[in-house]
């Protein structure tokens, strides 16, 4: 070795000579006596490239014991004790105990608390296998942090164990009943589908004619019970015996029509009325669930003398202020938004123009005495308070496959004598077809952009970014990864992505408009409010993953992502651009130019209520919310229904097969639960079956905890996604304590566990040096 050798290059040397541990004391003895003024670098570097190795060593050894609570977090604050150069296995196990019992005793005031914790912890993070002797194993850890061990940490342990006996005895008990429900709904609608009969029975079973059969199908009067893709772009068509039998008794009217009609036609006068299906002719099970007379649900509404006013327009047109000012000029008034964020917006608008209004979201009220204005989201519309005006944003959504049921639902429903809707022009279609459907006149209103928007000539380089632009991304991994390269090139950065709450959000945009960071990193979440002063909108991309496949950017999306450069009065004009190397400009300039493309199918997505949920379980005699959704999806709306289409129900019928063994819930309970907002790729499905159970065991459901977390500036992009996560899990447990109040009772404290998650994500955010988070 050199004389004067640095830290690093000792680590370096020490790597590269694969050191092994025995060697250690002879190296450092050498060391001492060759370099005494380096010594203590080259010992401290040196050590450190050991530590890494006993990182490994400590996770391997809690691997091989079972010991999955163990995290890495825990093995470096364990080998960070470690001052032994050679350190025996023992020794790090000692460590690694020692760290543990701290975190334990942190995670609560008794070790009841900090086992719960624990628990939650790891079920949270997906590893609800816990074994009974693993958690027999955490628990007797757990109770030695808190000094309890031999005798007398025999009550703690008994207590726990019969609690986690009886905890796992329950959801054996409810996964086999919702099992044997399961099977038997489905063998009901196995023999319902056995029982069905081909065409060419059809005549027999009515009397009547192949042709005239052939008629009467295509005027819609007989029901095609199951149409079966063939090859070729044929169809198999299916009927129910049950189904035609009443209609025997029709034939000879549906005859008379015919010949009425060709009397008509030869006389050259108005065709005959159609006729329509008779009671017999519709399954019992979709007349009583009446999806497609859909606008006849909402009562309130179609008792009022409702006018709709659809106002179209690019962003930046004033769609919104138009709209509120209407609303805020009424007696009393609702505001429908399409995430909480835009609802607090709203709230606020109002309050600018003086008009106080209270707030209703999924997961949070805030009434406000004497208001009569609200602000919600789309979801949250109250079907039964009839209002003067009503405003309903972001009408594109009404092609969502996962939400656009809502919307259909808020402008059917809206129980406002005048009616704005705004959004895109692609939307127009579809609110035509509501307004017809409603049979209320519609007046539409066009607006146009206040400052120009354009495309870029040219790719924009990252090192050619400059205050004020906005960079785009389509997943957060690429937005953190992007954050952290402008960091490294010592640019002020904040983001913005879905998973983010909205009022960190709204802090991060904050921060943007407020000139403390230079540059905006984001996802489409941009695309719907959040109105920031926005020079220009870069895409690091021109391609997406959509749930189903990567495909390139639709001209919608362009324009309405986009179209948040260039904010009235702030800019001149909009600039849109490509990254280089991620794309064409001229593809950019396409897709803003491309005209309005309506929805390939403009009809309106529609889903269950309550009351239909209750009516076709009264109807089929089952008790099985999943039996109820099957029988649904297959009978109560034809695929070839002229004017509506059932919404995808994957998700509902998830959560249904999961809970319907769940004891101590009835139907439209489990059903509330089927509707609350979960992530299915964050066990969320699992997750509300355990919540279920303890609330039908009439047990409170602790709210998600995150647990210590780490100072802002040593977060890991691992720490981060964890409290994000923990963060969407308390919107869940909030979403159904205010729908269950007396099972999911610790709301203070929920809200409290958001408000220190918010505070930290936004800490972690803020930090502009390139740390642990970016690596």
């Amino acid at each position: 070795m050199r004389r004067g050798v640095s830290p690093a290059e000792a680590a370096i040397l020490a790597a590269g000579l694969e050191v092994e541990a025995r060697e250690m004391p002879a190296l450092i003895r050498r060391v001492e006596r060759r370099m005494p003024a380096d010594a203590d670098a080259v010992r401290t570097a040196l050590c450190e490239v050991r530590r890494r190795g006993w990182i490994a060593r400590l996770n391997d050894l809690a691997n091989r014991a079972g010991r999955v609570w163990v995290r890495r977090a825990d093995n470096e604050t364990a080998v960070g004790t470690v001052t032994e150069l050679v350190p025996a296995d023992e020794t790090l196990l000692a460590a690694l105990d020692q760290a543990l019992a701290n975190r334990f005793r942190a995670l609560g005031p008794t070790p009841e608390a900090a086992l719960e914790a624990v628990v939650a912890e790891l079920t949270e993070s997906g590893n609800a296998g816990l074994s009974a002797d693993r958690h027999a194993t955490l628990a007797r850890e757990v109770a030695a942090a808190f000094g309890l061990t031999g005798d007398d940490s025999l009550p703690f342990l008994d207590e726990v164990g019969a609690r986690e006996a009886r905890r796992r005895r329950e959801v054996r008990e409810a996964e086999t009943a919702a099992r044997a429900k399961r099977r038997e709904e489905v063998a009901r609608l196995r023999a319902w589908e056995k029982s069905l009969v081909e065409f060419r029975e059809v005549p027999d079973l009515l009397a009547c004619g192949e042709r005239e059969a052939l008629r009467w199908i295509a005027a819609g009067l007989i029901p095609v019970a199951r149409r079966i893709p063939q090859r070729g772009g044929r169809e198999k068509w299916e009927f129910d015996p049950a189904e035609l039998a009443p209609l025997r008794t029709v034939v000879p009217q549906w005859r008379e029509a015919d010949k009425a009609a060709v009397e008509a036609k030869k006389r050259g006068g108005p065709a005959a009325p159609a006729l329509k299906l008779g009671k017999g002719a519709v399954a019992a099970i979709a007349r009583v669930a009446a999806l497609d007379r859909y606008a006849g649900h909402f009562a309130t509404a179609r008792a009022l003398n409702r006018r709709i006013t659809l106002v179209t327009g690019p962003t930046n047109s004033g769609k919104s202020h138009t709209a509120l000012d209407a609303l805020a000029k009424a007696d009393n008034g609702m505001a429908l938004a399409p995430l909480r964020l835009l609802a607090h917006e709203f709230r606020d608008a109002l309050g600018s123009r003086g008009v106080p209004a209270s707030l209703s979201t999924g997961e949070e009220r805030i009434p406000v005495p004497g208001a009569r204005h609200l602000a919600a989201t789309v979801e949250m519309c109250p079907f039964h308070l009839p209002v003067d005006v009503a405003v309903v944003d972001e009408i594109q959504m009404l092609a969502d496959r996962d939400r656009g049921a809502a919307w259909t639902a808020a402008i059917m429903g809206a129980p406002a004598r005048h009616v704005f809707v705004l959004g895109a022009p692609e939307g127009a279609t579809q609110v035509r077809r509501i307004a017809e459907l409603c049979g209320d006149p519609l007046e539409e209103v066009s607006l146009q952009r206040k400052s120009p928007l354009i495309a870029a000539k040219a790719a924009v380089g990252l090192g050619d970014l400059r205050p004020g632009d906005a960079l785009v991304a389509f997943s957060r991994r690429e937005v953190l990864d992007l954050r952290a390269e402008l960091v490294r090139r010592g640019k002020r950065v904040a983001v913005v992505y879905g998973a983010l709450s909205p009022e960190v959000r709204r802090a991060e945009a904050a921060r943007f408009r407020e000139g403390d960071a230079d540059i905006l990193v984001a996802t489409d979440a941009i695309g719907m409010g959040l109105n920031l002063p926005i020079r220009r909108v870069i895409f690091s991309t021109l391609r997406k993953f959509d749930g189903e496949e990567r495909r390139e950017l639709h001209a919608q999306e362009v324009k309405q992502i986009g179209g948040r450069a260039g904010r009235f009065g702030r800019f001149e004009e909009g600039v849109v651009a490509v990254l280089a190397g991620a794309g064409s400009p001229e593809f950019v300039r396409m897709m803003l130019e491309a005209p309005p493309v309506p929805p390939e199918d403009p009809r309106p997505l529609v889903q269950p209520d309550a009351d239909i949920i209750a009516n076709v379980a009264q109807e089929i005699g089952s008790d099985s919310l999943f039996g109820v959704l099957a029988r649904i999806k297959r009978a109560v709306l034809r695929p070839d229904d002229p004017n509506y289409r059932l919404a995808d129900l994957t998700q509902a019928m998830a959560v249904a097969g999961a809970i319907d063994g769940v004891g101590g819930l009835d139907l439209l309970q489990r059903w509330t639960y089927a509707l609350c907002p979960v992530d299915e790729r964050d066990n969320g499905v699992a997750r509300l079956a355990r919540w279920a159970i303890e609330h039908g065991a009439g047990r409170p459901v602790p709210p998600p905890n995150a647990g210590r977390l780490p100072a802002p500036e040593r977060a890991s992009r691992d720490e981060l996604e964890r409290a994000e996560k923990t963060h969407k899990r308390l919107v869940a447990w909030r979403w159904l304590s205010l729908r269950f109040p007396q099972a999911y009772v610790a709301r203070e404290e929920a809200v409290a566990e958001t408000e220190r998650l918010d505070r930290w994500i936004e800490d972690v955010l803020r930090q502009q040096r390139r740390a642990k988070l970016v690596a």
